[in-house]
């Protein structure tokens, strides 16, 4: 007896949501829930797991997936008023739904290569992100950008609001793919946008994601014309609602962080991001955990952060940081870095141990996880909603040599029209 729509892994290495390890023979259900297999279930598939371990799946909570048409050096050494100004505005003008769509795929196969099953993406033309993400058997919170500028695909914020309606209006709950409303920041968004957008999230049940307090320039500007700190003026406008994403939060007070927390809000440390714009400084973690914020972890877009999509590098590099900036060696250790990185999966990701980078296993047969947050290692299986979209070392549900060959026609053509 037993899920005849269950895998089973024997002789393996699964780390569960609090840490704790378990070796031998598991069940993966296909509602992504485990338990001890008996080794004489009915199950779709059997694996030797032997030389495997078994994770919940990665989350990025703030991408900007089509950004991987942009070369990861594409505006290196810019501040962010630049990067913005003169190479991604400019550059995104002339984005089209296929451009989206090459960008998205190559987006959701990187993801896929190294583990992470969700992504909280704001970009333009959300839908194609969203069909992209679903054909990939990925899930995602899709936001699709609201401002008072820098929209090629809408003509104003209204009519993005309106796209958006739309498309919170007609999806289910239980869709992996759930769309949100993506104000880009106090400084590209009017307060009639901000007003609006908030309303818009109350009337659909639908969440928000923003930038917010990236910069000290943006802070500084913020308070000049509004008297207020970016988190301040928001809350002035009624803008919160549960579960609404704010990227970046590091230059904020500890006032606007309860703040944050009162309403319910998401925090997304992006710390490659902050680190190559050179924004000087990131979320600071404690000041964040004593408030009891939700904070989660997000690469940004492969043009800003340098780094793509690996969320165990950017798991790393928080690690690190956090470390670095309050002097303190003891926090964030691998096994909360991993915790933050894998919060709220629903999902599996399995990673090849005979691999150097695995290695030592440790005294106790204890360093799984240190090792594949410091080390790196290769993601062999991901399981999604008890489907396997890769397996053994293959992505299935995306042909990566199709995605990447695409992507490069996409990049040389775009050029080809600027001349």
């Amino acid at each position: 007896m037993g899920d005849d729509a269950a895998v089973r892994y024997r002789n393996t290495v699964l780390v569960d949501e609090s840490g704790k390890k378990h070796l031998g023979d598991v069940l993966l259900h296909s509602d992504g829930t485990w338990s001890v297999s008996n080794g004489d279930e009915d199950v779709k598939q059997d694996v030797d797991g032997t030389n495997r371990l078994i994770t919940r799946s990665l989350q990025n909570w703030h991408t900007h997936l089509a950004m991987q048409l942009n070369a990861r050096d594409f505006s290196d050494g810019f501040p962010l008023h630049r990067w913005l100004n003169e190479a991604i505005f400019p550059t995104e003008a002339k984005i089209t739904p296929e451009f989206v769509r090459v960008g998205s795929q190559a987006a959701a196969a990187e993801m896929i290569k190294t583990g992470s099953s969700f992504a909280a993406d704001m970009y333009f033309y959300p839908a194609v992100t969203g069909k992209v993400l679903e054909d990939a058997g990925l899930r995602g919170l899709i936001g699709g950008p609201v401002s008072d500028a820098a929209l090629p695909s809408h003509e104003d914020a209204v009519s993005a609001l309106d796209e958006l309606d739309g498309l919170l209006k007609n999806q289910s709950p239980l869709d992996k793919i759930q769309y949100a409303i993506a104000t880009h920041s106090v400084y590209l968004c009017s307060e009639d946008t901000l007003r609006r957008a908030s309303e818009l999230a109350e009337r659909r049940d639908g969440r928000l994601h923003i930038h917010v307090s990236e910069t000290r320039k943006e802070v500084a500007e913020c308070h000049e014309k509004t008297g207020m700190y970016p988190v301040e003026y928001l809350d002035s406008l009624d803008f919160f609602k549960p579960g609404t994403v704010c990227a970046h939060a590091s230059w904020v007070k500890k006032n606007e962080i309860r703040t944050l927390a009162q309403h319910g809000v998401t925090a997304v440390h992006c710390p490659s991001s902050n680190m190559k714009l050179a924004c000087g400084g990131t979320l600071s973690l404690p000041a964040y955990n004593e408030a009891g914020v939700d904070v989660r972890l997000g690469t940004d877009g492969a043009a800003s952060s340098g780094s793509g999509l690996d969320m165990l590098a950017e798991a790393r590099l928080a690690a690190l940081v956090q470390r670095h900036d309050h002097w303190d060696p003891t926090l964030m250790t691998a096994h909360d870095a991993f915790q933050m990185a894998t919060k709220g999966s629903k999902d599996w990701a399995v990673w090849d141990i005979d691999d150097i980078r695995m290695r030592p296993v440790g005294r106790s047969n204890n360093r799984h996880i240190t090792n594949l947050l410091f080390n790196g290692a290769t993601c062999l299986d991901l399981w999604v909603d008890g489907e396997a979209i890769r397996y053994d070392g293959t992505t299935t549900t995306i042909d990566e040599r199709q995605a990447w060959t695409e992507l490069d026609l996409a990049v040389q053509s775009y050029y080809d029209g600027l001349e």
